[in-house]
Protein backbone atom coordinates (compact mmCIF):
# COMPACT_ATOMS: atom_id res chain seq x y z
CA UNK A 1 0.00 0.00 0.00
CA UNK A 2 1.23 3.46 -0.80
CA UNK A 3 -0.07 6.84 0.39
CA UNK A 4 -0.52 9.56 -2.22
CA UNK A 5 1.02 12.36 -0.15
CA UNK A 6 -0.01 15.01 -2.68
CA UNK A 7 -3.68 14.28 -2.03
CA UNK A 8 -3.44 13.22 1.63
CA UNK A 9 -5.83 15.44 3.59
CA UNK A 10 -5.64 14.70 7.31
CA UNK A 11 -7.10 18.06 8.37
CA UNK A 12 -10.21 17.80 6.23
CA UNK A 13 -10.62 14.18 7.30
CA UNK A 14 -10.32 15.23 10.95
CA UNK A 15 -12.84 18.03 10.43
CA UNK A 16 -15.23 15.61 8.73
CA UNK A 17 -14.92 13.17 11.63
CA UNK A 18 -15.56 15.91 14.16
CA UNK A 19 -18.62 17.10 12.23
CA UNK A 20 -19.95 13.54 12.00
CA UNK A 21 -19.47 13.04 15.73
CA UNK A 22 -21.19 16.33 16.55
CA UNK A 23 -24.08 15.49 14.22
CA UNK A 24 -24.50 12.05 15.80
CA UNK A 25 -24.40 13.52 19.31
CA UNK A 26 -26.86 16.29 18.43
CA UNK A 27 -29.22 13.83 16.77
CA UNK A 28 -29.38 11.52 19.77
CA UNK A 29 -29.66 14.43 22.23
CA UNK A 30 -32.36 16.27 20.26
CA UNK A 31 -34.33 13.34 18.85
CA UNK A 32 -33.41 10.40 21.09
CA UNK A 33 -32.55 8.36 18.01
CA UNK A 34 -29.37 6.78 16.66
CA UNK A 35 -27.93 8.44 13.55
CA UNK A 36 -27.71 5.23 11.51
CA UNK A 37 -28.17 5.73 7.80
CA UNK A 38 -29.60 2.28 7.10
CA UNK A 39 -32.25 2.72 9.78
CA UNK A 40 -33.16 6.19 8.57
CA UNK A 41 -33.42 5.13 4.93
CA UNK A 42 -35.12 1.86 5.91
CA UNK A 43 -37.79 3.90 7.71
CA UNK A 44 -38.73 5.41 4.35
CA UNK A 45 -39.64 1.97 3.01
CA UNK A 46 -42.30 1.49 5.72
CA UNK A 47 -42.92 5.07 6.80
CA UNK A 48 -44.90 6.27 9.81
CA UNK A 49 -46.75 9.52 9.25
CA UNK A 50 -45.03 11.41 12.06
CA UNK A 51 -41.43 10.65 11.17
CA UNK A 52 -41.31 10.72 7.38
CA UNK A 53 -40.50 14.45 7.08
CA UNK A 54 -37.22 14.36 8.98
CA UNK A 55 -36.17 11.15 7.19
CA UNK A 56 -36.72 12.77 3.79
CA UNK A 57 -34.89 15.90 4.95
CA UNK A 58 -31.96 13.75 6.14
CA UNK A 59 -31.69 11.85 2.85
CA UNK A 60 -31.95 15.07 0.83
CA UNK A 61 -29.19 16.58 2.97
CA UNK A 62 -26.97 13.55 2.44
CA UNK A 63 -27.49 13.84 -1.32
CA UNK A 64 -27.19 17.64 -1.44
CA UNK A 65 -23.98 17.94 0.61
CA UNK A 66 -21.57 16.56 -2.01
CA UNK A 67 -23.31 18.57 -4.73
CA UNK A 68 -22.86 21.76 -2.71
CA UNK A 69 -19.23 20.83 -2.01
CA UNK A 70 -18.64 20.24 -5.71
CA UNK A 71 -20.10 23.64 -6.59
CA UNK A 72 -18.02 25.50 -4.01
CA UNK A 73 -14.74 23.59 -3.82
CA UNK A 74 -14.72 21.13 -6.70
CA UNK A 75 -14.03 17.43 -6.63
CA UNK A 76 -10.99 15.32 -7.31
CA UNK A 77 -11.25 12.72 -10.00
CA UNK A 78 -12.75 9.53 -8.63
CA UNK A 79 -11.76 6.24 -10.21
CA UNK A 80 -13.60 3.04 -9.34
CA UNK A 81 -12.11 -0.15 -10.68
CA UNK A 82 -15.33 -2.16 -10.70
CA UNK A 83 -18.17 -2.80 -13.10
CA UNK A 84 -21.71 -1.55 -12.51
CA UNK A 85 -22.85 -5.12 -11.85
CA UNK A 86 -20.20 -5.49 -9.13
CA UNK A 87 -21.24 -2.18 -7.55
CA UNK A 88 -24.90 -3.22 -7.54
CA UNK A 89 -24.02 -6.62 -6.06
CA UNK A 90 -21.87 -4.95 -3.39
CA UNK A 91 -24.71 -2.55 -2.53
CA UNK A 92 -27.17 -5.42 -2.19
CA UNK A 93 -24.76 -7.35 0.04
CA UNK A 94 -24.30 -4.28 2.24
CA UNK A 95 -28.07 -3.89 2.47
CA UNK A 96 -28.53 -7.54 3.49
CA UNK A 97 -25.67 -7.22 5.97
CA UNK A 98 -27.19 -4.17 7.63
CA UNK A 99 -30.46 -6.05 8.11
CA UNK A 100 -28.72 -9.07 9.64
CA UNK A 101 -26.44 -6.86 11.72
CA UNK A 102 -29.31 -4.65 12.94
CA UNK A 103 -27.61 -1.54 11.63
CA UNK A 104 -24.82 -0.14 9.51
CA UNK A 105 -21.33 1.15 10.15
CA UNK A 106 -22.58 4.62 11.02
CA UNK A 107 -25.11 3.31 13.52
CA UNK A 108 -22.81 0.76 15.15
CA UNK A 109 -19.37 2.23 14.47
CA UNK A 110 -20.04 5.87 15.31
CA UNK A 111 -23.06 5.89 17.61
CA UNK A 112 -22.93 2.42 19.15
CA UNK A 113 -19.24 2.48 20.03
CA UNK A 114 -19.54 5.93 21.56
CA UNK A 115 -22.30 4.53 23.82
CA UNK A 116 -20.01 1.58 24.70
CA UNK A 117 -22.48 -0.94 23.25
CA UNK A 118 -21.05 -4.49 23.25
CA UNK A 119 -23.34 -5.41 20.34
CA UNK A 120 -21.99 -2.48 18.33
CA UNK A 121 -18.41 -3.48 19.12
CA UNK A 122 -19.10 -7.00 17.83
CA UNK A 123 -20.85 -5.65 14.72
CA UNK A 124 -18.07 -3.15 13.96
CA UNK A 125 -15.39 -5.82 14.36
CA UNK A 126 -17.38 -8.08 12.03
CA UNK A 127 -17.82 -5.28 9.43
CA UNK A 128 -14.16 -4.34 9.52
CA UNK A 129 -12.94 -7.95 9.58
CA UNK A 130 -15.10 -8.87 6.60
CA UNK A 131 -13.81 -5.81 4.74
CA UNK A 132 -10.18 -6.66 5.47
CA UNK A 133 -10.62 -10.28 4.37
CA UNK A 134 -12.50 -9.27 1.22
CA UNK A 135 -9.88 -6.73 0.12
CA UNK A 136 -7.06 -9.19 0.83
CA UNK A 137 -8.80 -11.99 -1.06
CA UNK A 138 -9.62 -9.85 -4.09
CA UNK A 139 -6.25 -8.11 -4.33
CA UNK A 140 -3.88 -10.90 -3.33
CA UNK A 141 -5.58 -14.28 -3.64
CA UNK A 142 -7.82 -13.86 -6.69
CA UNK A 143 -5.61 -11.34 -8.55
Amino acid sequence: MQIDWNHFTPWTALLGGILLGLAAAAFILLHGRILGVSGIVGGLIRPHSKDIAWRIAFVLGVLAAPLLYRLTVGLHEVRIDASWSMLVLAGLLVGVGTRYGSGCTSGHGVCGLSRLSPRSLAATLAFMGAGFVTVYAIRHVLA
